[in-house]
């Protein structure tokens, strides 16, 4: 899959609580069909997912979609970033340079996406563990600290919007194991030009089965400004460094699901608070990949200054049943 989340901030109303957004393709090989030539065999399907979220409002606006791949219609090509769903798409432009376009029932963006540091690989070298067997895992790596430009229409008004997002990449053949429930993870900009991701699998209990995170320090002498960071130390951090603590949870009124959506996360000697801006960030995507999550903008605190440390966004799987990929 290829996912970018972001906070995104329109300087002419000067909001506080900036607009979340995100758009993830799935490609999926299915196993059907590899020997027959017909253009419309489902050897390959995608899967799309969009959303804005609105902290005034309290809303999050959302949409999804799937089809075979085909026709020019829907692909994932190979060599650099093309994705296509229909009118839905997040492509490589330049080096460096990147656009998703996405068109919602109630919603609509464009956005450029500009990097402004190297990939940062997770993991063994981009070879992410996700459980004690060494076959569940991923491919990964990731764009933090992108520089975002453009328009997102929401509420029947169109913002020229600018802001900072996170972009990864991961593909796999055997993700989550057979005792995973779900994941936690989150992936944070921070306001040093550093970069967090962390993570953990949870058990079929809820307790922790697997965990892992990445921190990426600014560079000497560059701390605060973005266009010097991201060549600073990058550490990788083991189950046993990384700690999720839930410390609040919100119970969706759609499903009755409950997810806990502010966390205490330790990596490391560090401690972090996550919190969220929005509460209802529940997504339905049964119609599409057949579960349900929580996805949504979040804010991370230092617990050791009371300081933001940075922004980003929170994702939670597998608490309305075992995740199924």
């Amino acid at each position: 899959w290829w996912y970018v989340t972001g906070q995104l901030d329109d300087g002419a109303s000067k909001v506080k609580a900036p607009l979340g957004f995100q758009v993830t393709f799935f490609r999926v090989r299915t196993g059907l069909a590899a020997d027959n030539p017909s253009s419309f065999a489902p050897r390959q399907v995608l899967f799309a997912h969009a959303a804005v979220a609105d902290p005034v409002s309290g809303k999050l606006h959302h949409a999804q979609r799937s089809a075979r791949t085909g026709f020019d219609l829907a692909y994932a090509r190979e060599g650099q970033l093309d994705v296509k769903l229909d009118d839905w798409s997040i492509r490589q432009v330049a080096p460096g340079r990147y656009v998703t376009s996405v068109h919602g029932e109630d919603f609509d963006f464009e956005l450029m996406l500009a990097s402004t540091q190297p990939p940062l690989l997770q993991g063994d070298r981009g070879f992410s563990r996700k459980g004690p067997d060494p076959l569940a895992a991923s491919y990964y790596y990731s764009l933090p600290q992108l520089a975002v430009t453009g328009a997102v229409t929401v509420g029947g008004r169109t913002l020229a919007v600018s802001g900072q997002a996170w972009f990864d990449h991961e593909w796999s053949s055997d993700y989550v194991d057979e005792n995973a429930l779900g994941w936690d993870w989150l992936g944070v900009n921070m306001t040093d030009g550093g970069a967090l991701m962390a993570f953990r699998m949870r058990d079929r209990q809820g307790g922790e089965r697997w965990a892992g995170a990445t921190l990426r320090l600014p560079s000497p002498g560059g701390a605060g400004d973005v266009k010097f960071a991201g060549t600073g130390e990058v550490t990788t951090f083991g189950p046993e460094a990384v700690h999720w603590a839930p410390l609040q949870s919100w119970r969706s009124p759609r499903t009755g699901v409950t997810y806990p959506v502010q966390w205490r996360v330790q990596v490391g000697d560090r401690r972090y608070r996550v919190e969220p801006l929005l509460l209802d960030a529940e997504l339905d995507s049964r119609p599409t990949t057949g579960v349900l999550y929580w996805e949504g903008p979040i804010r991370l605190v230092d617990e050791a200054t009371g300081q933001e440390a940075g922004r980003g966004y929170l994702e939670l799987t597998g608490y309305g049943g075992k995740l199924d990929l």
